[in-house]
């Protein structure tokens, strides 16, 4: 199982879902992926976020959304990036043309983080490992195993995101979807990927860094996904080469998408 005790900077080392439900949303999750959840408090008891944990592993997180969010917002999953210097990075971010939604925090003596937005709008955070190193586990069942840039600015993304995480990238022809441009990197054939959106998608759908989950059984788990109260999205589709996949979304709204490997 490939176990993390640290991420080289410039990896996506966490995701974790902001949700208008919190309750619900650890319900929905332990139930499809056999997650544990343990509440993490403040100095009053107060839940402040929940670690989802496989095997006693850390594997993704929850909170509640920012105070004031609109009523109706979905919830949403966030990408993690591993940095060194939080304040570095936030300089690279604004030089290439970045904002800036949530200026660096430190977390107690978890880390510390911050949320940006690219040129195109799609929100991402890093973080600086301190107590808690990000993901301990991935690439296995029932943990992340990808993490996706969808843009209607791709040729504004990459050059943006090779500026602040020296990213380079291995381009794959997708026929009628376009070139595919994996993150170069990494021991499970790349960091990540950032595509064009795909033509048809609805203009409400923003810009957006999507998570994918790798399961055992993509149909089995879809089944368990709509029993919980989800619904599919697009899928499941077979892509040569690479496995079953579906788009999904939670009972709150949460997109993200199951990946059943090839072989």
């Amino acid at each position: 199982m490939p176990e993390f005790t640290s991420h080289p900077a410039g990896t996506p080392n966490w995701v974790d879902l902001m949700s208008p439900d919190v309750d619900a949303s650890t319900s929905f999750y332990t139930s499809v992926f056999g997650w544990d959840a343990a509440d993490q408090l403040d100095d009053d008891g107060n839940r402040i976020y929940v670690m989802f944990s496989l095997g006693g592993r850390s594997v993704a997180g929850l909170g509640g959304l920012p105070p004031g969010t609109p009523d109706g917002m979905p919830a949403v999953w966030n990408t993690y990036i591993a940095t060194d210097d939080v304040a570095a990075t936030t300089e690279k971010v604004t030089a290439a043309g970045g904002s800036v939604m949530m200026p660096a925090m430190q977390v107690m003596d978890s880390g510390e983080m911050a949320i940006f937005t690219d040129p195109g709008g799609a929100a991402f955070s890093v973080w600086k490992a301190g107590r808690h190193v990000g993901a301990e586990v991935c690439n296995e069942p029932n943990t992340y195993c990808w993490n996706e840039l969808m843009t209607r600015d791709i040729d504004g993304a990459l050059p943006f995101y090779s500026a602040v995480f020296g990213w380079t990238y291995d381009r794959q022809d997708m026929g009628p979807a376009g070139t595919y441009h994996v993150i170069s990197g990494g021991d499970s054939g790349g960091l990540g990927g950032l595509m064009a959106m795909p033509p048809g998608v609805p203009e409400q759908v923003p810009n957006h860094w999507g998570v994918y989950f790798t399961v055992t059984d993509a149909d089995a788990t879809i089944a368990s996904i709509t029993a919980a109260g989800g619904q599919v999205v697009n899928g499941p589709m077979d892509i040569p080469g690479v496995g079953r996949t579906a788009t999904v979304h939670d009972p709150a709204g949460g997109n993200f998408n199951v990946m059943q490997p090839a072989g």
